[in-house]
């Protein structure tokens, strides 16, 4: 059965970072997917709006994905508010997925941190009734958490995707944001970083490389051979 899937990111890159195997994974079985960025990430030391905006449209079309948009909140400041919500709010009910992904909840980023507690508030929101809200109340289902580049510490997962097919998919869009991780001398760990982290979750999975996920709630499965 096709679903509908929804990547939540407090900038540009770090869906790509975090499980850009899995969106490519995601579109070549035929699923609808969409982005929603909340911030711009600028400003950077290398960056700028405009490059911004190129590099993350390049990699939007190596992933495939159906729609990305940018919600224009302040990055840097990034915080959990009424106004961030309700924004929020109605793109869950535009997309109406049957699956949410935001950031892990503990992170040494404050804007991913925010992400995170603003994409949850906004999951609840998108159900209320007698609301100015655009398009029909809906709640997604399923809220699971994928790990962004800034933990200083060891996550605990629930689940794994193997992305070995997808791995140099997943790095070349990754390469589309030129401005962090190529002309930034500091952003060029973020490389060495994923293909080890995605290794070890490979090894943990029983594959060559994949992405963790982490799930509050209970996690269900209709198909016992997909375990």
């Amino acid at each position: 059965m096709k679903k509908r899937f929804l990547i939540i990111s407090p900038h540009p890159d770090d869906a790509e970072l975090g499980m850009g195997g899995t969106i490519l994974r995601l579109k070549q079985k035929g699923h609808k997917v969409f982005m929603v960025d909340l911030t711009s990430g600028e400003p950077t030391p290398y960056g700028s709006e405009e490059k911004r905006k190129k590099e993350a449209l390049k990699s939007t079309g190596i992933l495939g994905v159906d729609e990305r948009v940018n919600l224009d909140l302040e990055n840097r400041y990034l915080f959990d508010g009424k106004e961030a919500r309700l924004r929020l709010a109605e793109r869950i009910r535009k997309y109406k997925p049957d699956v949410m992904f935001v950031p892990y909840p503990e992170d040494a980023h404050p804007d991913h941190e925010a992400c995170t507690k603003i994409s949850e508030a906004a999951r609840f929101y998108a159900k209320f009734t007698k609301v100015k809200l655009k398009s029909a109340p809906f709640y997604p289902p399923r809220l699971y958490y994928f790990f962004c580049t800034h933990l200083r510490i060891i996550p605990e997962t629930t689940f794994f995707v193997d992305i070995s097919e997808h791995l140099k998919e997943k790095f070349k869009a990754i390469r589309c944001y030129h401005s962090q991780f190529v002309a930034n001398p500091k952003g060029g760990f973020v490389f060495d970083y994923i293909r080890t982290q995605n290794s070890y979750f490979g090894k943990l999975a029983g594959c060559a490389y994949a992405e963790g996920f982490y799930s509050k709630e209970a996690v269900k499965t209709d198909d016992l051979s997909s375990l």
